[in-house]
């Protein structure tokens, strides 16, 4: 469904992407570790198109996204839906207001219609009667389920989380790993996650590729990513900072 091919991209000289190439097949659950700096939130900004690689091609189910005309392009965005790390909700606006914004833009829907579809999608990530609240009414948490709600709001054919559990505490941390696996399974989406968390990777993932240097230097399954051989991605999943990741280096 998505495929990426020897995507590079620099930025003011610094080359962030040096030929990424992955796959991700519908229905399936991708996660993409790798340190902070290493390019995973580029890479996700390529999947969906806000950013164009300098060099290969991003396509979405057959289609060449460089291709496509900025009008085919926004219709395309509709059907993918993020979670961002900071969740980005408009303070201004109340919590089913937020969940609803991308309706409210982009169908015909009454005002009344939006406010019913918000709370129903409020309700599968576990928030019950707070439709009426501010963003700074909630904790953390709910936060990211507000914005796990918005991002399905529209029934989208794959999610995108950019650091789903970035500063939460472990059991609340747990409990979005435990929602980004029932949206899958309720919602039969295809899932692309960038993190640098592996008690996330591991609960959520089909399958997990890390990301160093540029380029992709290990994938597959989470147990295959356990008992991997590579140096580098040893030492990634297992904290050391002793190793050939220098901690001065790219990736850490």
């Amino acid at each position: 469904m998505i495929e990426l091919t020897d995507i590079h991209k620099s930025f003011e000289g610094h080359h962030v992407l040096r030929g990424v190439n992955l796959a991700v097949e519908k229905g399936q659950s991708l996660v993409v570790i790798g340190g902070s700096g290493s390019g995973k939130s580029v890479l996700l900004k390529h999947i969906i198109g806000l950013l164009q690689p300098d060099k290969g091609t991003v396509a979405i189910n057959g289609k060449d996204l460089s291709q496509l005309s900025q009008e085919r392009l926004n219709e395309l965005r509709k059907r993918f839906g993020m979670l961002f790390q900071s969740s980005a909700l408009f303070d201004s606006m109340t919590v089913w207001e937020n969940v609803g914004f991308g309706l409210k833009r982009h169908t015909s829907l009454s005002a009344e219609q939006i406010r019913e579809i918000a709370v129903q999608k409020l309700r599968m990530v576990r928030l019950v009667g707070i439709e009426d609240e501010m963003p700074s009414e909630l904790s953390g948490g709910m936060r990211k389920r507000v914005g796990l709600a918005r991002a399905i709001a529209m029934e989208p054919e794959v999610l995108l989380y950019d650091e789903p559990t970035t500063g939460l505490d472990p059991i609340t941390a747990d409990t979005i790993n435990d929602l980004i696996v029932k949206m899958r399974e309720e919602l039969d989406v295809t899932s692309v996650t960038i993190t640098h968390n592996m008690k996330c990777a591991y609960k959520i993932a089909d399958r997990i590729a890390m990301l160093y240097n540029g380029v992709i230097i290990d994938q597959g399954s989470p147990d295959e990513i356990k008992n991997t051989s590579n140096p580098y991605v040893r030492q990634f999943i297992e904290g050391h900072a002793v190793g050939p990741i220098a901690v001065e280096g790219i990736g850490i």
